[in-house]
């Protein structure tokens, strides 16, 4: 339940912060170049944060069962 909170309120301050800086930017990654708000970038950049650091942890928790196969 603590992890629930603590989550919802680092989405909640990405969020204020996000808002508060919608202004229009450029994005350039390899070849793409695009404009996009501020807001977006962040809140996606932290999503993708959140996505990736999920499944590190989850495959760390998954451990090889010490099972040889004859």
């Amino acid at each position: 339940m603590v992890t629930v909170i603590l989550l919802l309120i680092i989405v909640a301050i990405v969020a204020i912060f996000s808002v508060q800086n919608a202004m229009p930017v450029a994005i350039t990654f390899l070849f793409w170049k695009f404009e996009a708000s501020l807001a977006i970038v962040i809140f996606l950049s932290v999503l993708a944060g959140m996505i990736a650091g999920a499944i590190i942890v989850s495959l760390i928790r998954i451990k090889p069962s010490g099972r040889k196969i004859t």
